[in-house]
């Protein structure tokens, strides 16, 4: 895509957060379906503004389209009622979701009002090659807490500004090592000049993904604040890497892991406390699972190959159900409201209209098809076949002469 289109299409106007565009993206969308002879369109996560789009527009086009959704979003506030109602309408002519707990699917189901039958739970997965225990790389005269997070207020850091006070007042072998970044570092930031723990807590900033293995590595507990969690895979891959992990009991964070691998909190500082206490006295006494048990464990519980295979049946199940023609998929429009019902069906029908125009003007005919890869392997290997007698006859006649 041209770098002049993309910044056309998505301008960020707050961090990374863009403006959604709806009708332009239908030209470049439309093009990429045809090209690459797309028949079921999956988006992800109801912040995705892309995702959305490709799905409304996968939809107008009579594609089937498939939706993951990673998030907890609650009911009363002014920004939950905006995302829910956008969610009800990109969700109002979906043909399957996928959410990642059974926490997460009844909230989707309240929030879009979907059938439970048309949600699928296919949790996350870890690569279990990738996060392996390492516990030479922990400091041996010390336990190290590990918090790897974005530092914003959904994400608890009020209650690990007031956890990390108390912990280090109780046991002086406790560092604290903070991956991430956001607006809540400065508070943690005055605690540490506040408390004098310079020595003690320990900031490094954004993390790439690639990093997070090598600082996990360097710590004996996980501790993870969150205030709500679809799922947390940040828990999964420290328990892989055979960390103790502490978290709040939120969302659908008690599904991820056995008792014995986690230690639950309520989400306050009292609890959420009481429990990293527990989790390092474990530590002290030798009590904790170690860590190639922990690894060995978890790996077996999330793995791709499971996750594929399970979306697959939903891909499947997807592709047998019979389309919806225009007059149900506006009459699923209309229902999402008195006042947005009536402006979802104008969306629908002013894109539909943009869409027989671009036929118009570019026929699909017109769109070069990307080759088939199995007709291609298949080429490739009958020009091979071919090709290996030939080769071995000239030897042959080669070493006759």
């Amino acid at each position: 895509m041209d770098s002049r289109c993309t910044i056309f299409l998505y301008h960020p106007f707050t961090t990374s957060v863009f403006l959604p565009s709806l009708f332009t993206t239908l030209p470049l969308l439309r093009s990429v379906f045809l090209h690459e002879k797309i028949s079921i369109v999956h988006g992800h996560s109801a912040f995705s503004t892309l995702g959305h789009e490709a799905m409304f527009h996968a939809r107008t086009m009579g594609l089937k389209t498939v939706f993951t959704d990673h998030s907890l979003f609650g009911f009363a506030d002014a920004s939950s009622i905006l995302t829910n109602k956008i969610l009800k309408f990109s969700l109002a002519d979906v043909s399957h979701v996928i959410c990642v707990s059974n926490t997460s699917k009844e909230n989707t189901v309240l929030r879009s009002r979907l059938s439970p039958h048309q949600v699928s739970v296919i949790p996350n997965a870890v690569d279990a090659t990738v996060f392996v225990p390492d516990p030479s790389k922990r400091a041996p005269d010390k336990i190290t807490v590990v918090i790897l997070s974005r530092l914003v207020y959904r994400k608890g850091m009020d209650l690990l500004a007031g956890v990390i006070p108390l912990i280090t007042a109780l046991y002086p072998q406790v560092h604290f090592l903070i991956g991430g970044d956001g607006p809540k570092r400065v508070l943690l930031e005055e605690v540490r000049e506040q408390y004098e723990l310079h020595d003690r807590v320990t900031f490094i900033g954004s993390l790439c993904h690639s990093q997070v293995h090598e600082v996990l590595c360097q710590g004996d507990i996980m501790l993870n604040t969150s205030l709500t969690e679809a799922f947390c895979i940040a828990i999964v891959e420290a328990a892989c890497c055979g960390l103790q992990v502490v978290s709040t009991r939120v969302g659908g964070i008690p599904e991820v892991l056995p008792p014995d691998l986690i230690y639950l909190a309520d989400p306050n500082v009292k609890a959420l406390a009481e429990a990293l206490q527990h989790a390092i006295d474990d530590r002290i006494q030798g009590k904790a699972v170690p860590p190639w048990e922990s690894h060995e464990r978890v790996k077996h519980m999330y793995t791709w190959a499971n996750i594929a295979a399970r979306t697959e049946i939903v891909y499947n199940l997807v592709d047998k159900t019979p389309g919806r023609e225009l007059g149900a998929r506006l009459l699923r429009y209309y229902r999402c409201g008195p006042v947005a019902g009536k402006l979802f069906v104008i969306a629908a029908l002013l894109n539909l209209l943009f869409l027989t125009v671009l036929s118009i003007i570019f026929p699909a005919q017109n769109v070069e098809a990307a080759p088939d890869l199995k007709v291609f392997a298949q080429h490739q290997h009958k020009n091979f076949s071919s090709e290996v007698p030939r080769t071995a006859a000239a030897d042959s006649k080669k070493n006759q002469s």
